[in-house]
């Protein structure tokens, strides 16, 4: 392969982008730390979520599960009992995210180390 088309290959185009895509999973607040908690935390139940999301409200907490639940990266399943049951899973397809997140957390601590080191005068 020439160069020229490995660079095609590397470099995307800025109207044909789907990083903006990407982000919109994680335009949020709480979506990073949700899927993280489902992630690493496995199945839960809302009321699991609530308690592990410190601060989120009822309200938000389900309005952030229904848009990852839209873009099929969270499954919900309902137990027809009474009262009912329902949980919240990373979903097969949702778990592809799973290296995007660590790729941001070890760019954030990169980044954070860089930002103190700058703070502190050492360049």
């Amino acid at each position: 392969m020439s160069k020229q088309k490995e660079l095609e290959v590397i470099k995307p185009i800025p109207a044909l982008c789907k990083v903006e895509d990407t982000l919109d999973i994680f335009t949020g607040k709480w979506k990073t730390m949700i899927l993280l908690e489902l992630l690493h935390g496995g199945t839960k139940r809302f009321g699991e979520l609530k308690v592990a999301l410190s601060g989120i409200s009822q309200k938000m907490l389900t309005a952030q599960l229904r848009e990852l639940e839209e873009h099929d990266i969270v499954e919900r399943i309902v137990y027809p009992e009474v009262p009912l049951r329902v949980e919240y899973k990373i979903s097969s397809y949702g778990r592809s995210i799973e290296p995007i997140l660590r790729m941001m957390h070890e760019w954030g601590q990169l980044h954070a180390e860089r930002r103190q080191k700058k703070l502190l005068g050492k360049n």
